[in-house]
């Protein structure tokens, strides 16, 4: 990362380690420690051929996934005793899962061992406020505080996204995904044609922002790398396989994160804010802290604070939005 770009440390969780500290607070000022691969997991030699993501799945793959009732049941224990084992074991069997939902993401980011790292954290606290006796399965649970996590990570560290240049496109980045949950809901696979005329712009425009949004999909359809014709997809498994009320419910979760996006620039009343999230953390093509400090004559240094604290609030702003309590969780009735 260069360093008209810093990074704004996020609210952390203290690293599994030994899965003891699951428990501890959460440190603002505790250096990020990354999370640390569990003791069981011995490397063969041949893993040394293959790439650090490569070698993180065949790991991960080593974990025995729970039924049903296993996670129930070593879930209820837990709540009772706060066991860091039984913590250890309803982690390290939900860690494909993490690396399946970074996949999601792959389209916003190259590093995608640190976004698995931070969905890692998010599983952690996830296993850490989970109550087994609302009749909800972990894996359920957990994908909002891991997807929470992953977003944040992404919101601190890159540029959000490419919203897309007309009012049109940017409609349509906000509900494209939501809109093809609904008709896959619905028991209707959507088409570039169908979507087209929903969103009142060119088939063109829905293939390449579909393609913007799904690069997870062809991620997972690639070939893992190394001699096996397993692909990555099959190598995270699908022991967690969403369904049209739960892709319904992601999209719901998605269009709100970005609704909030839009409201929190919209209500920006400092001119200098609403320079740095126009053409900062908006742009396609940023302009350098150099250029807007010269703009702002002011210090290069000052417009990174004031950026750093603008992403803070942002942070901050969302993560009110994002109260379980604000969401459409009515299909965790059918969970």
């Amino acid at each position: 990362m260069s360093d008209d770009e810093q990074d704004i440390d996020l609210d952390d969780e203290a690293a599994l380690d030994d899965v003891k500290g699951l428990d501890d607070e959460v440190d603002e000022n505790d250096e990020r420690r990354s999370v640390p691969q569990p003791k069981s997991l011995v490397r063969r030699r041949d893993t040394a051929l293959l790439d650090p993501l490569e070698r993180y799945m065949q790991e991960t793959a080593q974990h025995r996934l729970l039924t049903p009732e296993e996670e129930h049941e070593i879930a209820v224990e837990y709540q009772k005793t706060k066991d860091p084992r039984l913590a250890y074991q309803l982690v390290t069997a939900n860690l494909r899962l993490v690396v399946k939902i970074a996949y999601e993401f792959t389209g916003y980011t190259k590093n995608i061992l640190d976004l698995i790292q931070e969905g890692n954290i998010g599983l952690m606290q996830a296993v850490k406020n989970f109550d087994p006796l609302r009749g909800v399965r972990l894996t359920t649970y957990a994908r909002y505080w891991i997807r929470s996590y992953m977003i944040y990570y992404l919101l601190n560290n890159h540029r959000l996204v490419k919203l897309g240049k007309t009012q049109a496109e940017r409609k349509l980045f906000f509900n494209l995904q939501k809109e093809r949950a609904r008709l896959q809901g619905m028991g209707i696979q959507p088409n570039v044609k169908m979507l087209a005329e929903k969103f009142d712009v060119p088939e063109r425009t829905v293939v390449e922002m579909s393609q913007r949004l799904d690069r997870s999909e062809i991620s997972l359809n690639a070939p893992r790398g190394d001699s096996s014709r397993e692909t990555l997809g099959e190598a995270i498994g699908d022991s967690d396989a969403t369904s049209p009320e739960q892709r319904v419910s992601d999209g719901q979760i998605k269009d709100l994160l970005w609704t909030k996006i839009h409201e929190f620039g919209d209500n920006l009343e400092d001119e200098r804010e609403q320079v740095i999230w126009s053409e900062r953390l908006l742009a396609e093509n940023p302009v350098t802290l150099q250029e807007l400090g010269e703009r702002f004559e002011v210090s290069r240094e000052r417009v990174r604070q004031l950026e750093e604290r603008l992403k803070k609030r942002l942070k901050s702003y969302l993560e009110d939005a994002l109260d379980s309590d604000d969401l459409d969780l009515d299909f965790l009735a059918d969970a």
